[in-house]
């Protein structure tokens, strides 16, 4: 039986991939503890497991912990109880270091890059089945709109490697810009090898990226060994990141160009450096302007990002005066002081003239008068000639009764 359980335990140390050294201590303490489980047992005991052949000592100590003498005290009737006890310690010890051995395998492992099946997904979170364990992508490290149907593939960035009651727990992440350095170190061996440096990275998840290289060999181009033949490197890398759009742009010691480098796909036509306030002016063709800033200002942002500095874009052409809006003409306070003084320079003047009841007189002969002109002309218009004798022109003259009687008679 002894044998029996040698292979056993070498067969499943080599299945489960563990230590068969681990594995015989975890049995060694599964079977001490199902001993102390006897009502004879001694308190102070331990196993002996030589290739195979399991003796227990009981073991007589003194105050001070030393051993005076120990005995062969393996019960006779070891037998069921006992190794159904084993099998259960056993059996958590084997657990415990299958646990153990996966956040070994992990811990340390953050910042690389795993590929895992999507497994579950929830509003919450998204598991991937990365074969001994599971990955945990909380919703905060998922690209929004990106939609992942499950049983699909992904490669995802480590975050973080927990150590739990349950076993290790890994965070991983398909938003950080870790992400992107990742695959491009898959993609292009030249940065694997050293050749090409990444010197900065900055990302708005499922919509663009911007990535700064510099090569440390004069003959290779930094941004061609990344992008590829035909741009096969670069391709491979947005479709894996779903259709996010990648910059390549060259790294530059003079900011200057750096700056007009990381605008692109917009074309730069001077770079103006404030370095007390850490900001760059950059002025761009007019018809390059919305180019520049970009959708909701997305170029201009990951420019800043990228390099650094503050971006402020302006176009080349001065900006058009603003059309005045037209009001009606308002009085001043010098022309109502103005109107105030005429009209006591006209009132002073006709207080010198006259009274007022004069000036009203002499007002209404005048307008009498031209009534009277107005009527004396329709009346000529009439036929009725105006007596020459006659103060007032066009009034018709007074006949007396008793001459119009005597002329009638006559």
């Amino acid at each position: 039986m002894n044998s029996e359980i040698v292979e056993g335990l070498q067969m499943m140390a080599r299945d489960k991939g563990l230590d068969y050294e681990t594995l015989v201590e975890a049995l060694e303490g599964a079977l001490l503890a199902a001993y102390k489980r006897l009502p004879q047992a001694f308190e102070d005991s331990r196993v002996s497991f030589d290739e195979g052949d399991i003796r227990i000592y009981a073991q007589e100590v003194d105050d001070d912990g030393r051993v005076l003498r120990e005995w062969d005290d393996t019960p006779e009737d070891f037998g069921r109880i006992a190794a159904q006890t084993a099998k259960q310690v056993l059996t958590q010890k084997l657990q415990a270091a299958e646990r153990e051995l996966k956040y070994e395998e992990y811990h340390g492992r953050e910042g690389d890059i795993v590929t895992g099946i999507v497994q579950q997904k929830d509003a919450r979170y998204t598991l991937l089945d990365l074969g001994k364990v599971e990955a945990l992508m909380p919703q905060s490290e998922q690209v929004n709109y990106e939609r992942v149907e499950q049983g699909a593939r992904l490669k995802a960035y480590i975050v973080e490697v927990r150590k739990t009651a349950k076993g290790p727990q890994i965070v991983v992440s398909r938003t950080h810009p870790g992400l992107v350095l990742r695959l491009f170190e898959l993609e292009v061996p030249e940065i694997s090898d050293g050749v090409v440096e990444v010197r900065a990275i900055a990302r708005e998840p499922g919509a663009r990226t911007k990535i700064a290289v510099e090569s440390t060999d004069p003959n290779v181009d930094p941004v061609g060994a990344c992008v590829g033949a035909r741009g096969s490197r670069v391709r491979m890398i947005v479709n894996e990141l779903r259709g996010e759009k990648v910059d390549i742009v060259p790294f530059s010691d003079n900011i200057r160009d750096y700056i007009a480098k990381a605008l692109s796909p917009a074309k730069v036509r001077e770079v103006r450096i404030d370095e007390e306030t850490h900001t760059a002016e950059v002025v761009v063709p007019d018809f390059q302007l919305s180019l520049a800033i970009g959708k909701e200002g997305q170029n201009a942002r990951l420019a800043a990002r990228l390099t650094g500095w503050r971006v402020d874009i302006r176009s080349d052409q001065p900006e058009p005066a603003e059309p005045e809006a037209i009001k009606e003409p308002q009085k001043s306070e010098s022309a109502e002081v103005e109107a105030e003084v005429e009209a006591t320079d006209i009132v002073a003047d006709e207080a010198a003239e006259g009274t007022p009841e004069e000036a009203g007189s002499e007002s209404g002969e005048e307008i009498s008068g031209e009534v009277t002109e107005d009527a004396s002309g329709e009346s000529g218009e009439e036929g009725a000639e105006p007596h020459p004798g006659s103060d007032t022109a066009g009034e018709e003259p007074v006949v007396d009764e008793d001459e119009a009687g005597e002329k009638t008679s006559g």
